[in-house]
């Protein structure tokens, strides 16, 4: 018998829980729904969820203080925090306490489903040579990765593979810093090495629906984009997790790299990226030229 993937939904308006809860078991997936943080915290033990969406503006226990809540007591249940408009600083506060991914509600019927696969695939992550890789002192791996997003996933999962059996950090901390791989390298592969900006991504969507040819097909076969390599460094000891993602292309401005406090970039597809990727690693570089990054996570029991 297959088990269900379990969602716990906290959410005080019972319209948009009603429509949430709709659109998950309509895929597949069981939900319990929460009128509050609070009773969140009190179905988590019995219903044991594979993950929690929560809204931020609750009464009795707020999203924001769930998501201290439950990082304490159920570490390795990540969390996705559901925002409104104006709610963008409790947001970045709520990345910097463990929240696995956030989603504008005003993005919920088109990337509701995306973000939770995302989350939950990063989760899944397989762990057979846990028991190896704790004896590990020190590893270094380097790729040179082609620009094709089927890539991706298996690299990211490798990383985490690794990070898991030196216990860098929690399980959710696994998800936060798979998720900050996944960005960097699809920002280097897409906007850097294709030189695609988020407009152009926008609407190559709309031309896979109509059977029409993309500009990233067009990428993809036209010099010098298709020669154009997205290479990945990650030394890995006990203490500290060191990834590079450089790419190929032009580069870009960093000066207007958006900072942790920045809350205008939260509902822009390229500036989230990068709030994610500074929220989920303790230190976050450019090189001058502004195609390559440097991320760092410290070994921590708690993310």
């Amino acid at each position: 018998m297959t088990t269900l993937t379990r969602v716990l939904v906290a959410e005080d308006s019972p319209t948009q829980a009603f429509q949430i809860r709709a659109q998950l078991e309509e895929e597949g997936y069981e939900v319990h729904v929460a009128q509050n943080g609070q009773i969140a915290l009190q179905l988590l033990d019995g219903f044991q969820p594979h993950l929690i969406l929560t809204d931020m503006e609750m009464p009795v226990l707020n999203g924001l203080e769930l998501v201290t809540a439950s990082r304490a007591e159920h570490p390795a249940i990540p969390i996705i925090l559901i925002t409104a408009q104006g709610n963008d600083e409790s947001a970045i506060e709520a990345l910097q306490r463990g929240a696995a991914a956030y989603l504008p509600k005003s993005q919920l019927a088109d990337r509701l489903l995306a973000t939770i696969d995302q989350v939950l695939d990063l989760k899944k992550s397989d762990r057979s040579y846990a028991e190896l890789l704790h004896s590990m002192e020190y590893n270094e791996f380097r790729f040179a990765l082609r620009s094709d997003a089927e890539l991706i996933s298996p690299l990211v999962e490798l990383m985490q593979q690794m990070t898991a059996g030196v216990a860098l950090c929690d399980e959710t901390g696994r998800v936060r810093v798979g998720m900050a791989l996944d960005c960097a390298i699809r920002n280097a592969m897409f906007h850097g090495n294709l030189e695609l900006s988020r407009e152009q991504l926008e609407a190559d969507r709309e031309l896979v629906v109509e059977g029409e040819p993309t500009m990233l097909e067009q990428r993809l076969s036209e010099k010098p984009y298709c020669d154009r390599q997205t290479r990945i460094t990650l030394k890995l000891t006990p203490e500290e997790a060191r990834i590079v993602v450089r790419d190929e292309g032009p580069g870009f401005d960093t000066s207007i790299v958006p900072s942790i406090e920045d809350t205008q970039v939260l509902n822009e597809e390229w500036g989230r990226g990068l709030v994610l990727i500074r929220s989920f690693m303790d230190e976050v570089t450019f090189n001058d030229r502004g195609n390559e990054i440097t991320m760092v996570k410290r070994s921590s029991p708690t993310g």
